[in-house]
């Protein structure tokens, strides 16, 4: 398991529940020393309980060595630097990172085929709450690949009773839903910071997963994936959850703080910042329209006034539901 933020430490307890042979990697070997002594990941998930057995190393080539897969659970500016280092490896590499580079318009799974062209690449999404998945309530995901029999290698790594998992050729799909969800989810947070209530973000919702879908389908996705798990169901958690990294950093805009001043005092990665610059930029690509996306990127990026940006997408001419 390759990062040891929220996430990763969250499926590497996961799959040590399963009797996976596992190993946690991160940058911070203080961190996970503390981890193996105290059976507490504090920063990441404080108050929750690991397992004191879960091994860790902080040197990423004995972590992987003899590995059959590698988790990539880091966040997506890092991404292809710590694949990179990974690029002799053989096995199933499986990303579990969402978001979308910016200067090729790939999702994580896509920078994994172009670092690790050995591996057999995968992707593992959905609506999965770290701290929840930790607390073993049940929860539910998709492993996707193109590649035959690979989806269901990494469902049987996560599969439990309280994670199921459940598995999808539609790799693009999966991933575009996953990385796509964290731009709407700041959207829905912002929507609440001003005051509105349910019907308002249940129309964003609705809206956003037609845009999201048109997106998808743009890239080559097919379009009932975004009916799925790693669509409709992670698009809703995102958005609802106060557990929601995005949706709080989109609470606070919404509240009157600066983008940049959130950012400098968050824990934990904001995904849904640099993904709606990419997801900006690969819809103008694919000559795609995208009003929601655009209006947030303009916000986060562009310094667009909050209001303004929601008059602009509120005023916008009647049109047909598609």
């Amino acid at each position: 398991m390759i990062g040891a933020g929220a996430w990763g430490t969250a499926l590497a307890k996961v799959a040590h529940s399963n009797g996976g042979d596992v190993c946690l990697w991160g940058r911070d070997a203080d961190a996970l020393a503390a981890l193996g002594r105290e059976g507490r990941n504090e920063r990441y998930l404080p108050g929750v309980e690991l397992p004191r057995d879960l091994p860790t190393e902080a040197d990423l080539a004995k972590a992987v060595d003899g590995a059959g897969c590698v988790v990539l659970a880091v966040p997506s500016r890092a991404f292809r630097e710590v694949a990179t280092r990974l690029a002799k490896f053989g096995g199933v590499a499986v990303s579990v990172t969402k978001g979308i580079e910016f200067e090729t318009g790939l999702t994580m799974g896509g920078v994994l085929g172009e670092t690790m062209p050995l591996a057999k690449v995968a992707a593992l999404s959905g609506p999965t709450l770290a701290m929840e998945v930790c607390r073993d309530m049940p929860s539910a995901a998709v492993a996707a690949s193109a590649a035959t029999g690979v989806a269901e290698t990494v469902q049987q790594i996560f599969h439990r009773p309280t994670f199921r998992v459940y598995t999808s050729k539609d790799l693009t799909g999966v991933e575009l839903g996953g990385a796509l969800k964290n731009v709407i989810a700041i959207a829905a947070g912002a929507s609440a910071g001003l005051g509105f209530g349910d019907n308002s973000k249940a129309a964003l919702v609705t809206r956003a997963i037609a845009e999201i879908r048109r997106l998808g389908v743009a890239c080559g996705a097919r379009a009932e994936t975004f009916a799925g798990l790693s669509g409709l169901g992670d698009l809703t958690v995102t958005c609802f959850s106060s557990l929601s990294r995005n949706y709080q950093f989109g609470l606070r805009i919404g509240h009157g703080e600066k983008p940049e001043v959130i950012l400098a005092d968050s824990v934990s990665v904001v995904e849904g910042y640099p993904t709606a610059r990419s997801a900006w930029n690969l819809a103008r690509t694919r000559d795609v329209s995208t009003p929601i996306i655009d209006e947030v990127y303009a916000m986060l990026h562009e310094g667009k006034d909050l209001r303004q940006a929601l008059h602009d997408l509120t005023t916008r001419s009647s049109k047909a539901e598609d």
